[in-house]
């Protein structure tokens, strides 16, 4: 690692015994809260690997990072302590707030772990969970920091760290109690799309996967459901999945998949990330590698009425496209209003994808936008989605809804006006048409992905956006309009009162994130939360059984 380990291998430790009381995790200050002996006693047991965890402004102080290196995914990902969305790492509703800003004088721990196991192994995990299971210890399970709910980090918590669990084995039949399952390749839960894509290519594979460079397959991206650009012909990660290895509350490891374990097998596959226990490998198909092309747009508005006429224009054309995944990104800027699209094109030349994306460029253009740019690049599909680093380091809050295929049929305006009204009122809008097809005919396959996924054709995420200048005050304003606003806009123009949402990519103060995230599946995945984590070790924001606690997740309410 480039860190000292002077760092963060240094403990500083709080010297607290004594015994748990009432239903809250113990922290720092409280009777039972482990001694210096006890962590010691920790450090041995994982091998030294116990770090200290700061956050990340204050990593870069001491390291003096230049501005590259902050909003780095790549450079960011060998901080413990990070977070993507570093306001995740603030807590603005302490009294006072405990925040720790590149621009601020002093720094808190605010919502960062206190301490993190660096863990190589299974094993280490298992110590960890124990540890934590046992001195009633509040845990944080993280792979990248590529978080948008803000799920892998909880403050005054241990943090089990698997970044470094990074095996990669490939077969061409793996089996589960005898039976053939196809090519397929295990992966350690720290293995990131950077690493997973050019690995598959060398052996002619390639899996279902993210754009994000850092964020890891098998982490929360797989357990959220998991969406991908070619996800129309491949279906969603979680339907890829063959088989996870997890360690449980009690510190046990269990093989999930169809046959061993498979109500947990049932609900780790979209069932929401961080709530069944920390996923040390899963086992995901592969598929043959193939050709495609990615075909990129600039645009540029001159109104907000032109917004509402071109993306209304849009959900009138997503049916001619078939089963070509394209995302997009909407956004007004000092210099004007501008749509960034990217779609791909499996098994396409260059120029047939600009012939069938060329009816909507040419009405687009008639209706009053201005073509900016366009381009296409053919290259091995693992290429057109690899990243090979993230410009991160934001903050801000978002919200979603996924928008059913018969919304774009039937109310294509109202998609197109709640994009104008979104624009207009000062949102970033991201669209994801990744779904139909394949993740539309596999709704036959047992798993607690959103029965919603099934029958929609596109994802749309708003984002709000704010500085370091930003008070704790004017945050709380902003978090507030985008769960009582901008969602319930969102959610109206989908048609559907019960309208879904991807638990990966959502507003975490959802009010009703049961059904919105879960659906129907909801009251299953709290039995088979009872009985794989009956002491809610693992509670994340908006996840299963979350309810139950405070929104640090220190204290049951």
């Amino acid at each position: 690692m480039m860190f000292s380990r002077a760092l963060f291998v240094s403990i500083t430790l709080f010297a607290q015994t004594g015994e748990v009381f009432g239903r809250c995790r113990t922290q720092p200050g409280d009777p039972g809260f482990p001694s210096t002996a006890d962590w010691a006693t920790l450090n041995d047991t994982i091998d030294g690997r116990l770090l200290t965890v700061i956050p990340s402004a204050e990593v870069c102080a001491q390291l003096n990072c230049t501005e590259a290196q902050w909003t780095s995914s790549v450079f960011r990902d060998m901080i413990p302590g990070q977070m993507n969305q570093y306001n995740w790492e603030q807590d603005y509703d302490a009294v006072p707030p405990e925040l720790c800003l590149r621009n601020g004088t002093t720094c808190a721990q605010g919502n960062v772990p206190l301490y993190a196991v660096n863990a190589t192994t299974t094993e280490h995990v298992q110590a960890g969970i124990r540890f934590a299971a046992r001195h009633n210890l509040r845990v944080a399970v993280k792979s990248s920091g590529h978080d948008y709910l803000g799920r892998s980090t909880a403050k005054n918590s241990i943090l089990i760290w698997v970044h470094y669990l990074q095996n990669i084995t490939f077969t061409e039949s793996f089996r589960v109690d005898g039976k053939d399952l196809g090519s397929a390749v295990t992966l350690g839960s720290g293995v990131s799309m950077q690493t997973i894509y050019p690995a598959a290519e060398q052996v002619g594979k390639m899996v279902v996967g993210g754009s994000v460079a850092t964020a890891a397959l098998g982490g929360g991206y797989i357990q959220g459901a998991g969406h991908s650009a070619f996800s129309p012909i491949l279906g969603l990660a979680a339907d890829s999945a063959l088989q996870f290895e997890i360690v449980l509350s009690n510190g046990e490891v269990v093989t999930a998949n169809e046959r061993s374990h498979s109500d947990l097998f049932w609900a780790v596959r979209g069932g929401g990330a961080g709530s069944w226990g920390v996923v040390t490998s899963v086992v995901v198909k592969t598929y043959p590698t193939f050709n495609a092309t990615e075909y990129v747009v600039l645009l540029s508005f001159p109104s907000i009425d032109v917004v509402t006429s071109v993306m209304t224009s849009h959900a009138k054309h997503v049916f001619e496209w078939g089963d070509i995944g394209h995302y997009y990104t909407l956004v007004a800027e000092p210099a004007g209003i501008f749509l960034e699209f990217s779609a791909h094109f499996p098994n396409t030349s260059g120029a047939g994808a600009i012939a069938l994306m060329e009816p909507f460029w040419e009405e687009a253009q008639a209706l009053g936008a201005s073509l900016l740019f366009n381009s296409t690049t053919t290259s091995l599909a693992n290429e057109r989605v690899l990243s090979s680093d993230d410009s991160v380091a934001m903050m801000g809050v978002i919200g979603s809804r996924l928008i059913p295929a018969r919304a774009y049929q039937d109310i294509p305006g109202a998609i197109g006006q709640v994009h104008g009204r979104l624009i207009e009122m000062g949102y970033v809008i991201s669209g994801n048409v990744i779904a139909g097809g394949k993740v539309a005919e596999n709704a036959n396959i047992s798993s607690a992905v959103t029965p919603k996924w099934r029958t929609a054709k596109g994802h749309v995420v708003v984002t709000s956006i704010w500085n370091e200048s930003t008070t704790p005050r004017e945050i709380d304003v902003v978090r507030e309009a985008m769960t009582t606003q901008a969602v319930p806009m969102l959610a109206n123009a989908t048609g559907e009162m019960d309208s879904g949402a991807y638990s990966n990519e959502a507003d975490v103060r959802e009010p009703d994130f049961q059904s919105t995230f879960f659906g129907d599946n909801y009251a299953r995945l709290t039995v088979v939360k009872a009985k794989y984590d009956p002491q809610d070790l693992f509670i994340v924001g908006a996840g299963v059984g979350s309810e139950r606690w405070d929104d640090d997740g220190l204290c049951t309410i």
